[in-house]
């Protein structure tokens, strides 16, 4: 490749074409397509490339603590858990395309986190923006943000997500500040983003952490009248108890 192309690519940022330029050009010597096919597939190159660049990059923003997937879940484990259910609602990609919330509730251990997860790596493969955070943690970044003014863009940024889960929903109590940003956070996402809890606690139980009966009523009817719930009561716990290690 002579300097003077090798310089353009690097403007146009066609680093697929850059990098592998000699093996492109020794393929069209040997199949000899035509002009039409030939640039035809070097454009389908460079967007494969940009499209995986892109969801490479939407993957390390989400933050994911473990990169679950659903083929790794270990569904022989769990007989109490409706596979067939959890299959229609990954296959479908229903919960993205009607914004619809899903709720994972069950004991520790019992792999909501990895489900949750997968849903979400899955929406991001999908060409979608998303977060992975916790519970404490989001209600800590919502608050902060109150003390330098900044809780608009904050608060913004996380409505944006298309598909964003909380985990470990109810670990913690929270004062009055944090349950009015969390609500209004739910409902700036209500029915226009996908929202993924996980949680230990029951709907009846989250008035416990809430400290608002009303208010929690108000979310719990919000989130509820748009959810795929997946009540994991009954499965198993996945990790390996004490006496196992």
């Amino acid at each position: 490749m002579d300097k003077e192309l090798e310089e353009k690519l690097r403007y146009l940022r066609l680093t697929e074409i850059l990098s592998y330029w000699d093996e492109i050009m020794a393929e069209a010597k040997k199949k000899n397509p035509s002009y039409t096919a030939w640039l035809k597939d070097l454009v389908s190159k460079e967007f494969s490339a940009k499209q995986e660049r892109g969801r490479l990059l939407r993957l390390g923003r989400a933050k994911l603590e473990e990169p679950f997937l659903l083929e790794t879940y270990p569904f022989i484990n769990q007989p109490s858990l409706n596979k067939k259910r959890i299959h229609e609602i990954f296959d479908s990609c229903s919960y993205l395309t009607k914004k619809q919330n899903v709720i994972f509730i069950g004991p520790t251990g019992a792999g909501k986190t990895g489900l949750a997860t997968a849903l979400l790596i899955h929406a991001i493969n999908k060409g979608m923006k998303g977060r992975f955070i916790t519970f404490p943690d989001l209600l800590n970044e919502l608050y902060r943000s109150m003390a330098d003014h900044s809780e608009k863009k904050v608060m913004a940024k996380f409505a944006a997500y298309d598909c964003l889960v909380i985990d470990e929903l109810g670990y913690i109590e929270i004062n009055p500040d944090k349950a009015g940003m969390f609500f209004t956070l739910m409902k700036r996402r209500h029915k226009k983003a996908t929202t993924i809890i996980t949680t230990q606690l029951g709907f009846k139980e989250w008035t416990g952490f809430m400290k608002n009966p009303h208010l929690t009523s108000a979310l719990v009817d919000r989130l509820h009248s748009n959810a795929d719930v997946i009540n994991m009561s009954k499965c198993n716990s996945l990790r390996p108890s004490p006496s196992a290690k």
